[in-house]
């Protein structure tokens, strides 16, 4: 991204998290690269996005930026049993910023607060990755210092997050539509394709033996259920010469 203001820079990562309407769509770069710009728009040390589905972790991604996409995933990890991204995503609502050590203090998180600690994060925050009623999963972004509370308390950073979440939520389900659109057109053209052969052979077959349609079209499934084979397959077989007539039994 070329953009020298940060509002530049978060409208070209909104439409980079929208833009999910292509063949070569990778959900795993695409996370990366989308916790590349939280990091990247929010001078964070580290983020990762974890996203959830019917309640199970189904994909992690950490930032690749200042190299500490193992520690964004070593931390997104460590939050099996609790964490900011857990906790984001089953009120649907952000975490605002938080200490971590406060935190482990008070026993909140307590295996994701130590790993935190080992690691030197100062504070972390979260936001649902979610578009309406539906929650795909969370954002977590590990900051270098907790906001000064004289100012907006991290307010304006928990926008920008929260802005980047709604939009790749957005992206996500568009491309599971794209995918699913694109599968169900391509099951339609192989039908279509498969009644076509079936009526080329039938056809051929009728031709070849001087019978109609309908008698060539009983030789044909007979065949295929003497064999168990998919009629398709009879039928493609006849196509391309290689299923000889005297394999299809007395001619009617």
């Amino acid at each position: 991204m070329h953009h020298t203001t940060r509002e530049g820079r978060l409208a070209a990562a909104l439409v980079e998290a929208a833009d999910t309407l292509t063949e070569t769509f990778d959900t795993g770069d695409y996370l990366r690269r989308l916790s590349d710009r939280c990091v990247e728009l929010l001078s964070a040390w580290a983020a990762g996005i974890m996203l959830i589905d019917g309640g199970e972790t189904v994909s992690l991604a950490g930032s690749r930026c200042g190299g500490r996409e193992e520690v964004a995933l070593d931390l997104l990890a460590a939050q099996h049993s609790g964490g900011p991204c857990l906790e984001s995503y089953g009120s649907g609502r952000p975490v605002p910023p938080v200490s971590i050590s406060v935190a482990h203090a008070a026993a909140r998180w307590p295996e994701f607060t130590e790993r935190a600690l080992r690691h030197g994060v100062v504070a972390t925050f979260a936001v649902p990755v979610r578009r309406r009623d539906a929650l795909l999963g969370a954002i977590n972004v590990f900051v270098p210092t907790l906001p000064n509370p004289g100012s907006d308390g991290g307010r304006s950073e928990l926008l920008i997050a929260q802005a980047l979440a709604d939009a790749a939520a957005l992206g996500l389900q568009n491309h599971r539509a794209y995918a699913q659109s694109r599968s169900l057109a391509g099951q339609l053209q192989e039908a279509l394709s498969s009644r076509v052969r079936i009526e080329q052979a039938k056809g051929m077959l009728a031709e070849r033996w001087q019978v109609g349609t309908d008698e060539a079209f009983i030789v044909l499934r007979g065949h295929a259920r003497r064999r168990r084979l998919p009629l398709d397959r009879v039928a493609r077989a006849l196509i391309e010469g290689g299923l000889d007539d005297a394999e299809l039994g007395p001619r009617p």
